[in-house]
């Protein structure tokens, strides 16, 4: 086998235990899907009719309105909310003393780092999909195309992954997991 066989092998390991993580503490992964959802619900239905009234060409009052207008902004804010938790799992990882169990063993540098971030994306979808179902229920129209979704999802997709790497970026560079979790706010 050759080294990027090895890598591959060590990221599928190391995403398998940030999954491992996810199962065993639900409620942080529940925090990060609650969160969006939270002020999805907040804005929609307690600020939705003042603030649908001012939108260009909407009647006073319609939630409907706004909730197309503010759903772009609480998807993004799904993505972020995950990258949190990236940042204080790899700084949990560099001071807990795992990383130096690693670098004993034959295993893939890249895959750690890997692994965080997969699980991040892996995460990060589970959010936008909990996002877009309830805005769905709620009543949120489009008239975008397939292609237009699918550029969406692409477009959220290559958000999470770019903020996943740059959460990990922050995770290494923070001497505590405390000062991790104010880092990407």
């Amino acid at each position: 086998m050759n080294s990027a066989t090895y890598a591959v092998r060590d990221s599928a390991t190391m995403l398998r235990r940030n999954l491992k993580h996810m199962a065993r503490y639900p409620s942080q992964t529940l925090m990060l899907i609650g969160l969006p959802l939270l002020f999805l619900l907040l804005f929609v239905y307690v600020l939705g009719g003042t603030m649908g009234a001012g939108l260009p060409g909407a009647p006073a009052g319609d939630r409907g309105d706004y909730l197309t207008f503010i759903t772009p902004g609480i998807l993004v804010m799904a993505v972020a909310s995950v990258s949190i938790s990236t940042a204080v799992s790899v700084a949990t990882d560099m001071t807990g003393g795992i990383i130096d169990r690693f670098r004993t063993m034959a295993v893939a540098k890249v895959s750690v780092l890997t692994g965080h971030v997969l699980g991040a994306m892996i995460q990060t979808a589970l959010a936008l999909a909990t996002v877009f179902g309830t805005a769905f229920l709620l009543g949120l129209e489009t008239a975008a195309s397939a292609m237009q979704w699918l550029g969406l999802v692409g477009l959220l997709a290559l958000l999470s992954f770019a903020m996943a790497w740059f959460t990990v970026a922050l995770g290494l560079a923070s001497p505590t997991p405390e000062v991790a979790s104010n880092w990407p706010m």
